[in-house]
């Protein structure tokens, strides 16, 4: 709820909470004794998916407020990274040992059963993913230049806390971004570094916010710190063509 909090200041944070709280208390009367893994996907998927409806909002994906949890749980709608957060939350406080997967270009969950680890997308209904399906994915989005899930385990590795928190605000970055929403993506980033300080895209970003609001100076110390940390990027010799317009504009200024 930090996120949600920022953006809408006096947020009832307790009343989202206790609405979480809710939700697992419905779960677990409709568990009986029953407290295997599966059986609590198999209840925690009807209730939240069929009877609740939530789901991903694919009408307008771009919406900001997919990204706040407080607009998710009252609209029911959100991005993978906010519906699996509301997985996670209510799947814990039934005991389902339950966490985020910050799996490339879609955020997922995860849960052990005995000796297994079966993967689930909330986005699509909380569906089980298989090795073949998630391979699919990876070569969608990387080519063949996809890594093998057999051959590369932090694929599937636990999210930290600041790991999806950080994610959240990339997106939210993005979606600002979308809609030229220039002050409030540059808050999102000034966030972001606040937990990575060093993160060289994100002061990249930042650098390009700077300059099309015309805050030369930032830009070109938001670029500079880039390059030092990043001297061999694929885009450092565009980053070096902004620094030397930025630092030419300096000139003419003064």
């Amino acid at each position: 709820m930090q996120i949600s909090a920022e953006e809408y200041p006096g947020l009832a944070v307790q009343a989202y909470l206790d609405r979480l709280n809710a939700f697992a208390e419905e779960v677990r009367s409709r568990l009986g004794n029953d407290y295997a893994p599966a059986r609590i996907v198999q209840v925690l998927n009807s209730y939240l998916f069929q009877e609740l409806g939530f789901a991903g909002n694919t009408d307008d994906f771009y919406d900001p407020r997919n990204s706040f949890l407080n607009d998710v749980l009252d609209r029911r709608r959100g991005i993978p990274i906010t519906l699996s957060l509301v997985y996670i939350e209510v799947g814990r406080r039934v005991g389902l040992d339950v966490v985020g997967v910050s799996f490339p270009g879609h955020f997922l969950v995860k849960y052990r059963d005995g000796d297994f680890e079966v993967v689930l997308d909330p986005y699509a209904g909380g569906c089980m993913l298989t090795h073949e399906e998630l391979s699919v994915r990876l070569q969608r989005l990387y080519g063949h230049r996809a890594p093998e899930i057999g051959r590369a385990p932090w694929l599937l590795e636990a999210a930290t806390n600041e790991e999806i928190l950080v994610r959240m605000l990339r997106n939210l970055k993005g979606v600002y971004l979308y809609h030229n929403e220039l002050r409030k993506a540059l808050r999102v980033v000034d966030r972001i570094l606040a937990f990575q300080p060093d993160l060289s895209t994100e002061l990249r970003d930042r650098g390009k916010i700077y300059q099309q609001l015309e805050c030369s100076q930032a830009a070109l110390a938001d670029f500079r710190r880039y390059l030092q940390l990043n001297e061999d990027a694929e885009d450092a010799a565009a980053v070096r063509s902004a620094i030397i317009d930025l630092e030419s504009s300096a000139r003419y200024l003064h």
